[in-house]
């Protein structure tokens, strides 16, 4: 089946002045502007910013193309800069892609337990997000006949997207091969695209064989998400892409009409977009960094779990990211637990219902502080489950 695109995006015919304009350009010929109002092209830049505003929707051409060389670097395949969109953030992201594929009121599928931010952003988007269970028996994983059943429902016929995070935020688990080839061939019987988030994905910790990205997926309409937010840990800098892939009429079709939606956001600013290629040289060694922090924490933290005397607490196996799911008994309420952390300890979190888990008894972790903080904050919330079980 042909995906799905929404109705919000005008790609009416050019007008004859648009239409001849274009065809000038096809054939060569540059033509002077009456009303040409980009003052960097009159000489008015300021020294600080000498460069001339290019106004690409997509993104300022030299940074998308350094981005693809890293991304090419990384994959080992290239990657054509001509396919990627720089943005401000992952979250820009969502909205503009749903924007591309929903009508108000269509769906997305999102995955349960996870961060509560698509639900949020699809919400103010006016459409609706569908939750699909993971599922945990010693490591998380997808049903794709869970999938499928959503879309055989009647529901199923307003869902445009289905939403992979890889790996997921809170439980770390990626997409494993035999759960991605259902789901790709799932999407495209049904014409409907691929979400991909992968800003955790070089974070491995304790990984299954043969991780591997969705970005590049030929055999659906994909768009995979990353950004500098996750790769350089660091949130204050704000710049995020969308790389698009699969069948080549979809890509064509889908980049004529996201290009609309670029161009109405404006391209990146030219100053952020030249940080762009030496915060990449800075990647690698960044992401070792951070890499080595979550690895030696949840070392820790494992030790720390086998060396308690109650031995009630038990971590849930992540296989990515920077954060980690808690097991504590399910006698214990959440909230009252994370109340406890805060009055005897000055120490707060987050407890499972905040991701939509389907019972009770969990508490996320993040991987990131410094050892001997982390190593302090795992003790408190072993001797507040010791103390509440009296």
């Amino acid at each position: 089946m042909t995906v799905h695109f929404s109705s919000r995006v005008d790609i009416s015919a050019p007008n004859p002045i648009a239409a001849a304009q274009a065809s000038a350009a096809t054939a060569g010929i540059t033509l002077g502007k009456l009303s040409d109002s980009n003052p960097t092209r009159h000489g008015l830049a300021p020294q600080e910013i000498p460069n001339v505003y290019e106004a690409n929707p997509r993104g300022p051409k030299a940074a998308r193309e350094s981005l693809a060389g890293f991304l090419g670097d990384q994959s080992g395949r290239a990657v054509d800069p001509e396919r990627l969109y720089l943005l401000s953030s992952t979250s820009e992201a969502y909205s503009w892609l749903i924007k591309l594929l929903c009508d108000a009121g269509d769906a997305v599928l999102a995955p349960k337990p996870g961060y509560p931010l698509i639900e949020s952003i699809a919400g103010l988007e006016c459409v609706h997000a569908i939750e699909y269970q993971l599922h945990y028996d010693g490591a998380w994983y997808i049903e794709p006949a869970d999938i499928a059943a959503i879309l055989d429902s009647p529901e199923g016929e307003r869902v445009r997207a289905l939403v992979l995070i890889n790996p997921n935020n809170p439980t770390g688990s990626y997409v494993k091969e035999n759960e991605r080839e259902a789901l790709v061939a799932l999407c495209r019987e049904r014409g409907i695209a691929i979400i991909a988030d992968e800003v955790f994905f070089d974070y491995d910790l304790e990984p299954i064989a043969a991780n591997r990205r969705l970005a590049g997926e030929e055999g659906v309409l994909t768009f995979a998400l990353d950004g500098f937010s996750k790769m350089l840990a660091a949130p204050h800098a704000k710049v995020g892409w969308i790389r698009v892939s699969g069948p080549d009429d979809d890509v064509a079709e889908a980049q004529r009409r996201l290009d609309v939606i670029a161009d109405d956001y404006l391209p990146m600013s030219d100053i952020i977009a030249g940080c762009i290629p030496a915060l990449l040289d800075a990647a690698e060694a960044q992401t070792d960094r951070v890499r080595e922090r979550v690895r030696g924490n949840l070392a820790a933290l494992h030790r720390m779990l086998e060396s308690d005397e109650l031995g009630v607490v038990n971590v849930l196996r992540p296989e990515g990211g920077w954060n980690v799911l808690l097991r504590v008994p399910s006698v214990l309420d959440e909230n009252e637990l994370v109340l406890k952390l805060i009055a005897d300890h000055r120490l707060t979190g987050q407890p499972g219902y905040f991701f939509d888990m389907t019972s009770n008894g969990y508490l996320a972790v993040s991987l990131l502080p410094e050892p001997e903080e982390f190593k302090r904050s795992i003790a408190a919330v072993l001797d507040t489950v010791r103390t509440m079980l009296g």
